[in-house]
């Protein structure tokens, strides 16, 4: 095939297969000739659009030029990147996101200053900042990211709202993992890992009632709401109000008599299993959930990601809108927090399925996230 990229773009829909495309481009790399990758990219959304889904060619392609300048180390790859995603034909919040990934998932982070002096929106610096973040490194230590992450400018973005630093309860994030071909990432869902707590009728549940509000609802769901907006995902937000203190011996008595449309005849003729668990293990499932998406998407990535995982964490564990981080995770830690799960038909026991409650300090308080997608 030829070098060329106006016959590259112009034959591009009529191939069946985009392979020889992708040699091009490693050829290109390989000569120290990053610029090409990026025209490349460049012109092919300027003539097929982002958003001509029905063009599998164009995406293809374009996603393999953006993950390949992203994913291999230098200076130069990592110009071009920006400069690509950058561009005016292709920029939208969801690269940004995408872009900052992958490039903080490759290079080191030395390579990446450029991202705040050079070709990049303030969107891709927030999240590209927090990505770092994710993976340990020590953003308010690293010049030109340090300049730009501790300025007052960017104080009004949502992202700001994040601690700087990895807190206890984040422990060590999983991560996806992203060369030019693809990526991969785990899954922490499924039955509770912990000793299995029983529902024993013989324990004594106290009154309750349900206190939901929408915000409430809103909140606690943020970490599952891509499942339910761009994939096939159900959500099940709640919060109930207890006449007497909940022990931990009566949670899974009390989950079955809430009349949760996910535990719908859980306990009966259908496994139903409850296991205590720490809050940083909530936490991690609520990141995954939110990070890396359902059945049919590809989630908010990670700094958004963590900023949803942060939201729920908040509304599981009933802090203030607006606390600060070092608030919610006090709270968090102080609260009795379970996993869950049943074989009901409300769950579609495929891959992506979460149950997660919160016990308040005092014990009168109890709120529940159940969220299940399929493909």
């Amino acid at each position: 095939m030829a070098d060329g990229i106006g016959q590259i773009v112009a034959k591009l829909p009529d191939q069946k297969s985009v392979t020889d495309v992708w040699k091009v481009a490693d050829h290109h790399l390989a000569r120290g000739d990053a610029a090409f990758l990026a025209d490349l990219g460049i012109a092919l959304a300027g003539v097929y659009g982002r958003d001509t889904r029905r063009i599998w060619q164009y995406t293809s392609v374009f996603d393999y030029l953006l993950r390949l300048l992203a994913t291999t180390p230098g200076t130069e790859n990592v110009a071009e990147a920006l400069r690509l995603v950058s561009s005016t034909e292709t920029a939208d919040r969801k690269l940004d996101r995408y872009a900052a990934s992958l490039l903080a998932s490759s290079q080191p982070v030395g390579e990446l200053a450029v991202a705040f002096t050079g070709h990049a929106s303030e969107e891709l610096r927030a999240c590209l900042v927090h990505e770092l973040v994710l993976r340990g490194v020590d953003v308010t230590g690293t010049p030109r990211v340090a300049e730009w992450a501790t300025s007052s400018h960017w104080r009004h973005h949502s992202l700001a709202w994040l601690p700087l630093a990895l807190s206890d309860v984040e422990g060590q994030p999983n991560l996806p993992r992203y060369s030019a071909r693809g990526g991969s990432h785990s899954m922490p869902y499924g039955s509770p890992a912990n000793r299995a707590m029983r529902a024993d009728a013989g324990t004594h549940v106290p009154s309750v009632e349900e206190t939901t509000p929408q915000a409430a609802a809103e909140g606690i769901g943020t970490a599952v709401a891509n499942w339910a907006e761009e994939s096939n995902g159900r959500i099940e937000a709640r919060v109930f109000g207890l006449a007497a203190p909940l022990v931990a011996e009566s949670v899974p008595s009390m989950l079955l008599g809430l009349g949760l449309e996910c535990l719908k005849g859980a306990g009966k003729k259908t496994t139903f299993s409850v296991a205590a668990c720490p809050p940083d293990q909530a936490w991690r499932v609520l990141f995954a959930a939110a990070s890396t998406g359902g059945a049919y998407n590809s989630g908010v990535r990670g700094a958004y990601g963590r900023l949803a995982a942060w939201q729920s964490l908040a509304g599981l564990a009933g802090t203030a809108e607006g606390a600060p981080a070092e608030e919610v995770e006090a709270r968090a830690r102080e609260c009795a927090w379970y996993g869950f799960s049943a074989d009901t038909k409300w769950f579609e026991r495929v891959a992506w399925d979460i149950g997660l409650a919160s016990v308040s300090p005092g014990r009168r308080r109890l709120a529940v996230l159940a969220a299940t997608d399929t493909d």
